[in-house]
């Protein structure tokens, strides 16, 4: 799903036009308190323009881990063209399996990242366990419209000898992971298609 094609595509995409308007609102909500000093935690960074902008918004340092190595040189390219490539550690690690392996840090975000894993509950209680101030995230509304269309999409995706599956998991049930990890969540912003939560300790 997600290769060098796909990659190179959203890095052009990120130079047009900057972040999308779900991205704005992540890096919105996390700016909002201050960012001076700040180091990040990206999970599920893709080509990385989430750590990027939090890094010209006053972030001193981001840690980005991915999936899959596609994104890697369109990443690279990326880093280089901001002049910030000695800023940013990019790692291929799956939180959720190994939590231990990635260093807390006090910024943790994740866009469009849920959606994507089916064990949501490891994979939110992971971020949190390593976020020391405020984690926001990013997920799809959770209704029979969008029920459907994961569906329909699943069905496609399997008919094609696809693996990879998509989730619209319940925003109360994520929300109580979070808070069972001592963080406080609140919706920070309902779209039609996607909305973001930001939680803090």
């Amino acid at each position: 799903m997600f290769d060098d094609r796909f990659a190179r595509r959203m890095a052009a995409r990120y130079r047009r036009r900057g972040l999308d308007a779900t991205a704005r609102r992540l890096v919105e909500v996390l700016a909002e308190p201050g960012l001076a000093g700040a180091t990040v935690l990206e999970i599920g960074g893709g080509v990385g323009e989430i750590g990027l902008e939090l890094l010209h918004r006053g972030a001193a340092s981001v840690t980005a881990l991915e999936l899959s190595p596609a994104y890697e040189a369109a990443a690279a390219e990326l880093l280089d063209e901001a002049g910030l490539t000695g800023r940013v550690h990019r790692r291929l690690v799956d939180l959720a399996a190994e939590p231990a392996a990635v260093e807390p840090a006090d910024v943790v975000v994740l866009h469009r990242v849920v959606c994507c894993y089916p064990d949501v509950a490891a994979l939110l209680g992971s971020a949190a366990d390593r976020t020391r101030r405020r984690l926001a995230f990013s997920f799809p509304r959770r209704d029979l419209v969008s029920r459907s269309f994961v569906a329909t999409q699943n069905a496609l995706l399997a008919l094609s000898g696809r693996q990879f599956r998509t989730f619209a998991h319940p925003r109360a049930g994520m929300f109580a992971v979070l808070a069972e990890r001592g963080l406080r969540p609140a919706l920070a912003h309902r779209g039609p298609v996607w909305q973001v939560a930001a939680a803090g300790r």
